[in-house]
C-alpha cells in the first residue's frame, strides 16, 4: 500500500499490529499505549544508524533519541549548550588539551555502566579515524586519558581552539559502548544497524520499508524522562504522502520540511495542525553553485562574477522557497552571530552588468546568442535544489550561457561532481554547522581527496586561502580566530570558489497534540526527551 493510500483503518491496523509486538493485547490496551506513542514520517532508511560514524541528519533523526553526545545545542545555555554525558567541559589555555567531566549514574541501555572509557575509545576509535566531522575537528587528538571514571582528558599534538571543540559537541561526540565495540570491526558492527546507547529511548525494531520503531528507556538518567512511551518512524518517501497522513491524523509529526513547502498554506488552515518554522536554527542549509575550476570559461573570475550576477535571489527566495529561506551574502549564515560579517563584496542581480562582464573576459555571443554550453547537476537532495537547478539553466540563458541540465540520483550526482569532477556547475545544499572549520572550509580549501562529498571537488585553488584557514584551525584565541574567519568570508566572496545563494531552516508541522516541539535549535535531531503527545 502506498503512503498515500493511508486510510484510518489501515492505522488501526497498523496500532494494533505494533501493539502486539510489544506485548500489548486487546484493543483498550492499544488505546492506552497509542497515549504515549509518537509517530512521525521518515523519507529515508539510513541503513547505518550509527552517529559516531555517519554524522548526519538522516542519522540523527533517529539515533539522537537513542546515542547521546557530550553536549547539546540550547537556546539558553551558556555558549548555546546544555549537557548531556557531560556535565562541564573547559579548554588549557595553550589548546592542546580539553577536560570534560562526566555525567555519574548513567548506565548503556544493556545495563553496563557508562565511564570515561566510552569516552576514550569513541574519540580515539571512532570520531577520529571513522567520523566524516569528526575526522576533522579531532585530526591533532593525541591521547584521551582517564584518571577515574568521569572524567576525559583529551591531549591534543598541536594547538586545536577549544572554541572549535566547543561548538561541535552536538554533531560530533555521540558516544558508543566500548564493550560492544572493542576488538571487532567498527564499520560492520551489528550495533550500527541496532544501537545501544545512554539516551531516553531504546532502539526495538526495523520492518524495511515500514517503519523503525524506539520504546522507552525506563533507567534513563534523566528521572521522569522521557514523556512517551514509543516513537515509530514511519517510512514515507513521498512528501504528498507526508501530508495526507497527517491530515488523516495517522501521523503526528512530520519534520524535515517532509510536507512541501507549496502545501504548507493549505495544511496551516486545517483545523488541529500546527507549522513550526523554529528547532533548526543550528542546522542551516545553505544553496550553493560549486564551480569546476578546471573549465577554462569557469577559472576566469570575470565568469564567476558574471554568473553571480545573473542569479536573482530575491526570485529565488519567494518562487522557490515560497519566502521559507533568506539570501546568502556569503560561506556563513546569518543565524551564525558568532562567526557570521556583512562586510563582504555582494554581487545585485544585474543582467546588464553579467553580460558586459563576459563579453569583457572575450567571450562574445556567437550568431545563435551562445557564448558556450556547460553542463549542470543540481543535488537531487530536495525539491528545492532541483527546482533552483532548472531556474539557474533559465538564468544562464539570459546571459548567453547554454546550460545542459543533468538530473542523477543521489549516488550517481555524488560520484559525478565528487569522484568523477564530471560537472562544470553543481548545486549543493551544504549545512553549516556551527563552526567554519567543521564543514565550511572543507569547500574552498585546496587538496581535498577526489571522493569526499560536500568538499572542495572543483580544482579551486587559492594559497592566501588555505594559510588563512590552516592559521585559524590552530587559532586558540577566540577573537582572534574569530577575526580570521570573518576575513575568510572576505576572501571567499571577492574570489568567488562557488556561489552562495541562500540559506534555510526547516519546517515541521505537527498535531497540536504534540507537545515541546522545537525545544532546542537541533530539536528534530535531538532526543525528545520532554516531547509529549496530549491523550
Amino acid at each position: 500500500m502506498s503512503p498515500v493510500q493511508l486510510s484510518r483503518r489501515s492505522l488501526l491496523k497498523t496500532s494494533l499490529a505494533l501493539a502486539a509486538t510489544t506485548g500489548l493485547a486487546g484493543i483498550a490496551a492499544a488505546q492506552e499505549k497509542a497515549a504515549g506513542r509518537l509517530i512521525v514520517a521518515a523519507d529515508s532508511e539510513p541503513k547505518n544508524l550509527n552517529p559516531a560514524i555517519v554524522a548526519s541528519n538522516g542519522v540523527f533523526y533517529i539515533a539522537s533519541k537513542i546515542v547521546e553526545p557530550l553536549a547539546e545545542a540550547s537556546f539558553n545555555g551558556k555558549d548555546g549548550l546544555e549537557p548531556r554525558l557531560a556535565t562541564e567541559w573547559q579548554g588549557s589555555d595553550d589548546g592542546l588539551s580539553a577536560t570534560f567531566k562526566l555525567r555519574e549514574g548513567v548506565t548503556w541501555h544493556d545495563g553496563k555502566p557508562f565511564t570515561s572509557a566510552d569516552v576514550a575509545f569513541s574519540a580515539l576509535s571512532v570520531w577520529k579515524p571513522l567520523q566524516n566531522l569528526g575526522r576533522l575537528v579531532f585530526a591533532n587528538l593525541e591521547k584521551v586519558e582517564t584518571p577515574d571514571d568521569h572524567t576525559a582528558v583529551f591531549r591534543f599534538s598541536k594547538p586545536t581552539p577549544f572554541q572549535l571543540i566547543r561548538n561541535a559537541l552536538p554533531v560530533v561526540t555521540s558516544v558508543v559502548p566500548k564493550h560492544l565495540y572493542e576488538g571487532t570491526d567498527i564499520a560492520t558492527n551489528p550495533a550500527n544497524t541496532k544501537p545501544v546507547g545512554t539516551g531516553p529511548f531504546v532502539f526495538a525494531e526495523y520492518k524495511p520499508g515500514e517503519y523503525y520503531r524506539l520504546t522507552r528507556n525506563p533507567n534513563y538518567w534523566d528521572k521522569g524522562q522521557p514523556q512517551l512511551e514509543e516513537i515509530i518512524y514511519r517510512v514515507l518517501p513521498d512528501r504528498a504522502g507526508a501530508a495526507s497522513a497527517l491530515e488523516a491524523e495517522e501521523i503526528q509529526l512530520a519534520a524535515f520540511s517532509a510536507v512541501p513547502l507549496a502545501d504548507l498554506a493549505r495544511i496551516a488552515k486545517q483545523p488541529g495542525i500546527k507549522v513550526i518554522a523554529d528547532g533548526y536554527e543550528a542546522l542551516t542549509y545553505q544553496l550553493v553553485v560549486e564551480i569546476n575550476h578546471r573549465r577554462k570559461e569557469l577559472a576566469d573570475l570575470k565568469v564567476r562574477k558574471a554568473i553571480a550576477h545573473a542569479i536573482d535571489k530575491k526570485f529565488v527566495i519567494d518562487k522557490v522557497f515560497l519566502g521559507y529561506a533568506t539570501a546568502s551574502t556569503g560561506p556563513v549564515p546569518k543565524n551564525a552571530p558568532e562567526f557570521y560579517t556583512d562586510d563582504v563584496e555582494t554581487y545585485d542581480f544585474d543582467a546588464a552588468k553579467a553580460n558586459a562582464l563576459l563579453d569583457e573576459a572575450g567571450y562574445a555571443r556567437g550568431p545563435d546568442g551562445k557564448r558556450f554550453a556547460l553542463k549542470l547537476l543540481p543535488a537531487p537532495y530536495f525539491n528545492e535544489t532541483k527546482q533552483f537547478g532548472s531556474y539557474l539553466r533559465q538564468a544562464l540563458q539570459e546571459i548567453g550561457i547554454d546550460a545542459e541540465l543533468v538530473n542523477n540520483d543521489a549516488a550517481a550526482h555524488q560520484k559525478a561532481v565528487y569522484t568523477d569532477h564530471a560537472f562544470d556547475l553543481a548545486v549543493a545544499p551544504p549545512v553549516f554547522r556551527g563552526d567554519p572549520a567543521i564543514s565550511t572550509t572543507i569547500l574552498v580549501r585546496s587538496g581535498i581527496p577526489a571522493g569526499v562529498g560536500f568538499s572542495n571537488q572543483g580544482g579551486y585553488e587559492n594559497k592566501a586561502l588555505d594559510t588563512l584557514i590552516d592559521k585559524a584551525a590552530e587559532t586558540v584565541d577566540t577573537t582572534a580566530r574569530t577575526a580570521l574567519y570573518k576575513d575568510f568570508q572576505k576572501q571567499v566572496t571577492a574570489d568567488l570558489p562557488l556561489i552562495n545563494v541562500a540559506e534555510w531552516g526547516f519546517i515541521t508541522v505537527a498535531r497540536d497534540t504534540v507537545k515541546h516541539v522545537a525545544s532546542n535549535p537541533r530539536w528534530a535531531v535531538s532526543n525528545w526527551a520532554d516531547t509529549a503527545v496530549d491523550s
